[in-house]
């Protein structure tokens, strides 16, 4: 007998957990609706150039992480890797660009990354993103950090961190990359082979490393702060302005990077203060060359993305607690042949008058009948038998008192009802 289990780093979302899904869910669709968001959905694999172009050859991403292959047209496509690309190329393909900008767009989307499975962190995970595209304010970077910190909040999270810093831009990272390789080139020999290959491919990542010898040597790097171009500046020192406008707290992190390439000046993370090795809650930043990249007209972009698993593991850990999952008004229990076939018509007419019920199926006593009516935790059990058949009657029992009461079939629904109020 073969036994199937899910793939690994992919899990089953169980009942029980569906009621933290659709809690979460539902915070984040009423904070984008605050913020003036629109839902967007974008497909579940892409061409695969468009990852390729957007995250960059030489990052861990592009070149281990990513779920390729080629359909029967021979054309090579990907499991979608992030949100933000595919928010991008939805932008351009569709002339979003002649909207009113800028346009506020947001989504949920399942995400595959051939990675190492660890608490909060999967190869299939599920992420919920905002992007807010056509617009260079740097009012519009301290928005979106105030949307995350107020989602976070509103799912009842309060012990995190946001942390921000600037990256620069095309014209000053070039030459704060020149300087950070200098810098780590006389530790070379001391660097994890990770970090060795980023030396050469992508040395930015090289201050997020969280190996200790390579986070001793990320100390001492030169701050990119001190080399930002005069524009950069300003749009940093502004963001910050209006971050304490609206009383948002930050801290500066100077090693602060983001894992994807597209990033530019602001960047930042909400992090929880007591990690148990699932990393930040989320993150994002401004991505002004991103839709330039993939094709469309220069066009800046700020946006955020944090993991729904990330955000459960956190709520448990926090001891949240979150609305129960409403349970079934009544369960219908019956006794012979032709009890169930009035037990069928009356669960189909409560179904159809919109009150939840559940019937009772298969050969099991009365007496079972009512223990798994209990164990479901319905308000109502009503009892049709022989002498209910014959009187056009059924017998309501209300499960919190233990008591019951018989009553005309056709008063049932309005009864129902008002006890539901």
């Amino acid at each position: 007998m073969v036994l199937y289990k899910a793939p690994r780093g992919t899990f089953d979302i169980l009942p029980q957990d569906h009621a933290y899904w659709k809690f979460v869910k539902e915070k984040a669709v009423e904070i984008c609706r605050l913020y003036g968001y629109q839902p967007l959905s974008t497909p579940v694999f892409e061409d695969a150039r468009l990852f390729t172009r957007a995250i960059v050859q030489g990052t861990d991403i592009v070149d281990k992480e990513m779920y390729v292959f080629k359909d029967r047209s021979g054309q090579e496509l990907a499991l979608r890797a992030e949100g933000t690309a595919p928010v991008c190329r939805a932008y351009i393909e569709h002339g979003l660009f002649n909207l009113p900008q800028p346009v506020k767009l947001y989504y949920f989307a399942s995400a595959f990354r051939y990675e190492r499975p660890q608490a909060g962190r999967f190869r299939q995970h599920h992420q919920f993103g905002f992007e807010a595209l056509g617009e260079a304010d740097p009012a519009l970077d301290a928005e979106v950090i105030e949307m995350a910190q107020r989602f976070f909040l509103s799912l009842g999270l309060s012990d995190f961190s946001i942390q921000i810093n600037s990256i620069g831009c095309r014209s000053c990272r070039p030459g704060y990359l020149e300087l950070l390789k200098q810098h780590y080139a006389k530790y070379r020999n001391h660097l994890c082979s990770d970090c060795q290959s980023r030396l050469a491919r992508n040395p930015l990542r090289l201050l997020d490393c969280k190996r200790a010898s390579c986070q001793q040597i990320a100390q001492s790097a030169p701050q990119i702060a001190l080399y930002l171009c005069s524009q950069c500046q300003l749009h940093f020192q502004n963001v910050q302005r209006y971050l304490t406008v609206l009383n948002i707290p930050f801290e500066l992190n100077h090693r602060l990077v983001r894992g994807l390439d597209y990033y530019t000046r602001t960047v930042f993370e909400v992090e929880p203060r007591e990690t148990t090795g699932q990393g930040t809650l989320g993150g994002g930043g401004r991505y002004d060359n991103l839709i330039e990249d993939l094709g469309g007209k220069p066009t800046p972009g700020v946006g955020f993305a944090t993991g729904l698993e990330r955000i459960i593991l956190n709520l448990k850990k926090q001891e949240v607690k979150i609305p129960e999952s409403p349970k079934p008004m009544a369960f219908i229990a019956w006794v012979g042949e032709a009890a169930k076939i009035q037990g069928l018509r009356l669960a189909s007419s409560l179904r159809a008058a919109q009150l939840s019920v559940i019937m009772g199926t298969g050969d099991k006593s009365l007496k079972t009948q009512l223990r798994h009516a209990d164990s479901l935790g319905v308000s109502y059990v009503v009892i049709i038998g022989e002498k209910e058949l014959a009187d056009n009657s059924v017998v309501l029992r209300e499960m919190k008192y233990g008591t019951q009461k018989t009553l005309p079939l056709g008063q049932l629904i309005q009864i129902l009802k008002e006890s539901r109020i």
